[in-house]
């Protein structure tokens, strides 16, 4: 079994990442500066034997390469970033900062750690960088991204993000460093931070809140249920080509009302309301933001013919796992709504909050 390194290992996709990982007898390093989206929470079951968590900036070069000499990890998920695009609209600068500068740290402490391996070791060590399919810009009302579509990103977010691949990219290029990069779409799934769509409708719906929709909620992403995406990330560490980028996608595209209005029907048959209304009567369509993308759709083509990778859940699977999930985890949502894990996170205790 083997031992990996994912940065960003508290937040949605990276926790969900540890415990597949973990499920498969491999111990994990994770390396999380717990901003706001991180949460220990997210890792609770894991075993003590299986886990090292370690809270750190991985913009610190130094202390990210001291962890790798210690550890000596066979891989590295590199999945730590800034991810929201209202967040990265108000306050850009973060986002600069970790997904450029960051990956950059990440990278330069990287590839000192794969040049003091032995020849063997190298030969099994990766960087695998996880991205997103905004980088690509926006679609008409056909077409898919591949991996040869030029990047072309509308966000803040996006542009951060499209600036840490190429950096992923020259050091392959350049230096003759192992990397690979995953460019997936809109993930969902348990242990989301409820700023997100369907995490924030679920929570909003279940609290008689408004069920915001921008603009005239007719925007399409592809979605992908996140444990469908952790064995893709999997497949592509053990199994793609050094120097590749593998677009990974769910092959579901929705419109966000479309989405909106799936969470309440499952929510009208699992938590029906008091009232006996139905959830849909919450929605309220609000403005829409800046540079928000039409359409994001996903060609997976390549990683299904050359890795054999293809998702196992339906959106109609996928999206009810979603909601029973957070109907039975109501608590991790309270808390952070509360502001309880941010106590937590800080040492603080927080059991007043």
């Amino acid at each position: 079994m083997s031992l990996y390194l994912v940065t960003g290992g508290a937040g949605f996709i990276g926790s969900n990442l540890v415990h597949y990982l973990v499920s498969l007898g491999h111990s994990v390093v994770v390396l999380d500066k717990l901003t706001y989206a991180g949460n220990m929470a997210s890792l609770d079951g894991i075993p003590k034997d299986k886990l090292r968590f370690v809270k750190e900036d991985i913009c610190s070069t130094d202390v990210v390469s001291s962890l790798l000499s210690e550890t000596k990890p066979n891989g590295i998920f590199h999945l730590a970033a800034e991810s929201h695009v209202d967040r990265s609209i108000d306050g850009p600068a973060e986002f600069i900062k970790t997904n450029i500068d960051g990956t950059f740290s990440m990278l330069t402490a990287a590839r000192k750690y794969y040049e003091s391996l032995s020849d063997a070791d190298k030969n099994q060590f990766r960087f695998l960088h996880i991205s997103t399919d905004e980088v690509y810009g926006s679609l008409g009302a056909t077409g898919y991204f591949t991996e040869e579509t030029s990047y072309a990103p509308n966000s803040p977010y996006s542009a951060s993000k499209a600036s840490s691949d190429h950096l992923v990219r020259a050091w392959f290029h350049t230096y003759g460093f192992p990397t690979l990069t995953t460019n997936c779409s809109n993930n969902y799934g348990p242990r989301q931070f409820p700023e997100k769509l369907i995490p924030l409708i679920i929570h909003n719906a279940l609290s008689g809140k408004e069920l915001p929709i921008y603009g005239d909620g007719k925007n399409i992403r592809d979605w992908l249920y996140v444990e469908d995406h952790c064995r893709a990330l999997y497949t592509v560490m053990i199994n793609g080509k050094t120097g590749e980028t593998y677009n990974v996608g769910g092959n579901c595209e929705r419109q966000n009302i479309e989405i909106v209005k799936s969470i309440c029907s499952i929510l009208d048959e699992l938590h029906p309301k008091k009232d006996k209304l139905k959830y849909d009567s919450q929605i309220t369509f609000v403005k829409d933001r800046p540079g928000h993308d039409r359409r994001y759709a996903i060609d997976a083509s390549k990683i299904k013919r050359e890795l054999g990778w293809q998702p196992q859940e339906t959106f109609e699977t996928g999206m009810k796992k979603t909601v029973m999930w957070y109907l039975d985890n109501s608590k991790w949502v309270e808390d952070i709504i509360s502001g309880k894990y941010q106590c937590q996170r800080l040492g603080l205790g927080g059991d007043d909050k």
